[in-house]
């Protein structure tokens, strides 16, 4: 069965998209921790992160190098702090997270709940800085 990151990446369920090739992409986490929060998956489906073969990994984190210099821009911080978990989604993915401090980037801590029009702009904004 699909996980939903391939549905996203197949048009079947809609993001709010910040970059794309042909073998990455990246959008925002619709129930983020912080604003501009950003996830970077690649598009062929693969569990876990590190089966992914060595030269698409290191494409995937200079891929989303570029994410997270535009974040930073959009979203003035000291670092765009980076986090694999991957138990929520089987699908490997790498969450980019502006962060002030440690604790922006506490899974356990609340999630935001973002409208649609905050996602939108959000996105737009980080866009911009490509």
């Amino acid at each position: 069965m699909a996980s939903i990151f391939s549905k996203i990446v197949n048009g079947e369920i809609p993001c709010h998209k910040i970059m794309e090739d042909d073998r990455f992409l990246a959008f925002l986490d619709v129930f983020p921790l912080v604003k501009g929060h950003t996830l970077v998956i690649p598009k062929t489906e693969t569990d876990y992160i590190f089966d992914i073969d060595d030269n698409t990994l290191g494409d995937m984190f200079v891929f989303a190098k570029k994410v997270a210099a535009a974040i930073r821009k959009a979203y003035p911080c000291p670092k765009v702090g980076v986090s694999v978990i991957g138990l929520e989604v089987a699908h490997a993915h790498i969450h980019l997270i502006p962060m002030h401090d440690v604790s922006d980037i506490n899974f356990s801590r609340p999630k935001l709940k973002p409208s649609k029009e905050e996602l939108e702009e959000a996105a737009a904004v980080i866009r911009s800085f490509l």
